[in-house]
């Protein structure tokens, strides 16, 4: 089936760009455009994509609302969204990452990045890149203040603390499985038990929680 894409940025020379990127790829298709994030959340209302590329700063509403309002806490069908920033918009990030987005990229990430981020939101994952998106959650949850987590009510696995880490490192459910020597269906049920455990959405929330215990060194 092909991924259907709502792209978002104000600025044109973007939008085409992403377009023609998008497009060029097999089972993938923009379909929409939209300059301002109103007209995104309006957009995606109306059409449904499969998975919304939405820049950050943008006119009416920004990203990071815009994701809120598609996938944020409370929305019953949260829809699958990555954020699309530059390094100095870090500051950003983390809070839209709270909103719901499933991951995000650089605007210099280049086809291939961006194209597999498309592909692993469409598919319920995220990509989180070791290269970027990693270091960012590290710095987030070394600059956020002390607030230490309640001890879980169902404490995590051995297994289940291996499976988050990789998560963390921005793995994918076949990388997980061959890293681990389990099957995917392995894979997919522990992320099941842990997004349960953690009170956690998605992968991205699940990295988060990872990092801001203190799981991954920093």
């Amino acid at each position: 089936m092909t991924i259907r894409v709502l792209v978002a940025d104000d600025q044109e020379l973007i939008r085409t760009g992403l377009r023609m990127i998008l497009d060029a790829q097999p089972g993938i298709s923009v379909v929409g455009e939209a300059a301002d994030g109103r007209a995104a959340v309006r957009m995606a209302r109306e059409l449904a994509p499969d998975v919304c590329l939405f820049d950050i700063r943008m006119p009416e509403l920004d990203g990071l609302e815009a994701t809120r309002l598609l996938a944020g806490p409370g929305v019953a069908e949260p829809m699958a969204v990555v954020v699309v920033t530059t390094f100095d918009l870090d500051e950003y990030v983390h809070g839209a990452l709270k909103a719901g987005a499933r991951g995000f990229l650089l605007k210099d990430a280049g086809p291939e990045l961006l194209t597999q981020a498309v592909r692993a939101a469409a598919n319920g994952e995220a990509l989180i890149a070791p290269n970027v998106t990693v270091r960012l959650l590290a710095a987030f949850a070394d600059a956020r203040p002390a607030s230490p987590h309640a001890p879980l009510v169902d404490p995590l696995t051995a297994r289940e603390e291996e499976v988050l880490l990789t998560v963390a490192r921005g793995l994918t459910n076949v990388e997980i499985a061959a890293e681990l020597h389990i099957s995917l269906s392995t894979v997919k049920t522990h992320l099941a038990s842990l997004m349960a455990k953690l009170g956690a959405r998605n992968r991205v929330e699940m990295a988060m929680w990872a990092y801001e215990t203190h799981r991954i060194p920093t």
